[in-house]
């Protein structure tokens, strides 16, 4: 029997998800907390197709080593901004070689990488490069429920908080300054509910006043994420509440890792998940890109 010749080095680019996942899969679930995005995007494309991120189109990317074996990965669904594995600056620059002429409006990574594709897309296209976000990612190391726990209880999110869900994604999106806005919100809020994967925080008489969301499990991890509050209700303790609810669930559920990312310009919520039980894990950032200025 004849083995099969190693894959050339390189980019290799697909927009099937399949393809992607039995390209990249081993790779991405070595590293489950540094590939979450990664492996969340892909599990809730495989189940719902890219309309799930308001997506025109899906492209992933698997980068080849000399031996033969993957060394790198993207994800991109559009309108977003590619999210992309630890690269360095020579790898950096090959993606950039091989999505020019695409409409790539940003790139997250872990810190040095996505500085190395942004450095590489500015030179190579002409676009201006803004540093818009720096955030750690956290994994949870031992929970520790906020005490007092404010006064109300969790509740999944159900069909009948469709509107809620959508509202709040949208105005999480205004918040943060999410590249490509809150795209596919109802969407979005479909695919979470067919799955549990948002908690709602309600007062004693039933009224919501903050969620935290939970990606689908892939390669025993899940993320946290978005967790908000409306401002007028902010202070109280909503927050912690329904984020170390969604966390002490995602455990019970059979999840070996539980991650958040937060932005570190944030010291409120930074503080919040380390007195929860959160660990900071690595730094990312996240680059936005602007057509350049026409002479």
């Amino acid at each position: 029997m004849t083995e099969s010749p190693a894959p050339a080095p390189g980019w290799h680019v697909t927009a099937d998800v399949d393809d992607f996942l039995a390209r990249a899969g081993a790779y991405l679930r070595a590293e489950p907390a540094l590939h979450t995005v990664a492996l969340s995007v892909t599990a809730s494309l495989r189940e719902r197709g890219p309309a799930v991120y308001g997506a025109r189109s899906q492209l992933f990317g698997v980068l080849y080593g000399p031996d033969g074996r993957v060394a790198g990965s993207f994800v991109w669904t559009p309108p977003y901004g590619i999210s992309i594995s630890p690269l360095d600056r020579e790898q950096a620059d090959a993606l950039a070689v091989v999505l020019q002429g695409r409409a790539v409006t940003g790139v997250v990574g872990v810190d040095a990488a996505s500085a190395a594709f942004a450095g590489a897309w500015q030179a190579r296209t002409g676009a201006r490069a803004h540093r818009a976000v720096e955030q750690r990612l956290y994994r949870l190391g031992d929970l520790t429920p906020p005490l007092p726990a404010p006064a109300g209880r969790p509740r999944v999110a159900t069909a009948g908080d469709r509107e809620l869900l959508a509202r709040w994604r949208d105005a999480f999106a205004a918040d943060t300054g999410a590249a490509g806005g809150a795209a596919g919100s109802r969407e979005w809020a479909d695919e979470r509910i067919s799955y549990g994967g948002v908690t709602l925080w309600e007062t004693e008489d039933g009224v919501p006043v903050s969620m935290a969301g939970v990606t689908r499990e892939a390669a025993g991890a899940v993320r946290v994420a978005p967790v908000y509050t409306p401002k007028e209700l902010r202070g109280r303790g909503y927050a912690g509440a329904v984020t170390a609810e969604v966390s002490r669930a995602a455990r019970a559920a059979g999840a070996r890792e539980v991650v958040l990312f937060t932005d570190l310009a944030n010291a409120t919520s930074n503080g919040l998940y380390l007195r929860i039980g959160f660990r900071p894990v690595r730094d990312f950032a996240v680059h936005t890109f602007t057509a350049p200025e026409k002479g």
